[in-house]
């Protein structure tokens, strides 16, 4: 996967050798992505070389081949820190069992006040708030056992799997997770993210389902499940 000055990059040089035949040269390459200095471009350009998409040729000026293309491209999730949600008081968000006696009342069947706790990241992590900021309701059979709580999403690292900027998601407390959960992942204790959960290996994958955004591969002692998804609340 490629960050996405690199990938702006990569596309800026094959866009460019498509229309004049040769690559553009270190300073249209700073102008186009607004750096600074071509000492980021060097970064780049060496990124994108390990990486395998292009070949510098040897004894040439402004010599780049263009090997391969990704899919999509890539983007970064570097960002702002993120929050740890606050513990449900109470019942609030808690599914109760109906007693025996109203077992098949339809009237017993109300709605449930899940408290929203913030913002959470699909996409570059934001600041998130801590506290409790307001509650929407709920009906009981889109909840499963425990207690419960709702996050803004902010971005769209996740819109492949229908998860939308703005859209409230569902969040059942838990502190582990199966392959494949979409979850509330706490990263070195102060960056939170809504992301697919996979072991490899070792590690922890933290997928995206947008592939303009590149998959984090972290240590287990790095991330921290918070909660898994378990249904979207969207207003519109």
């Amino acid at each position: 996967m490629l960050t996405r000055k690199q990938f702006e990059l990569l596309k800026f040089i094959n866009e460019r050798l498509k229309e004049a035949g040769v690559p553009p040269s270190f300073d249209e390459m700073k102008d186009a992505l607004d750096l600074r200095s071509k000492s980021g471009i060097h970064r780049l350009i060496t990124a994108l070389e390990e990486r395998g998409f292009i070949r510098r040729l040897p004894n040439r000026a402004r010599a780049i081949e263009v090997i391969k293309l990704p899919d999509l491209g890539g983007n970064s999730g570097g960002g702002r820190r993120g929050f740890t949600p606050s513990v449900i008081e109470g019942n609030l968000g808690k599914v109760r069992p109906p007693s025996p006696q109203h077992a098949d009342d339809d009237s017993d069947r109300s709605v449930v006040a899940v408290p929203v706790m913030g913002r959470i990241a699909a996409g570059t992590p934001i600041e998130a708030l801590q506290t409790r900021s307001h509650t929407i309701s709920v009906p009981p059979d889109m909840l499963g056992s425990g207690e419960h709580y709702a996050l803004e999403v902010r971005g769209d690292s996740m819109m492949d799997a229908g998860i939308l900027d703005g859209d409230m998601a569902l969040i059942q407390r838990n502190e582990s997770a199966e392959t494949g959960d979409i979850v509330v992942a706490l990263i070195d204790e102060e960056e939170a993210t809504l992301k697919r959960f996979r072991r490899r290996g070792a590690s922890i994958a933290l997928e995206p389902a947008n592939s303009a955004y590149e998959v984090r591969i972290l240590p287990p002692n790095r991330v921290r499940i918070q909660g898994k998804l378990i249904g979207l609340y969207r207003k519109y």
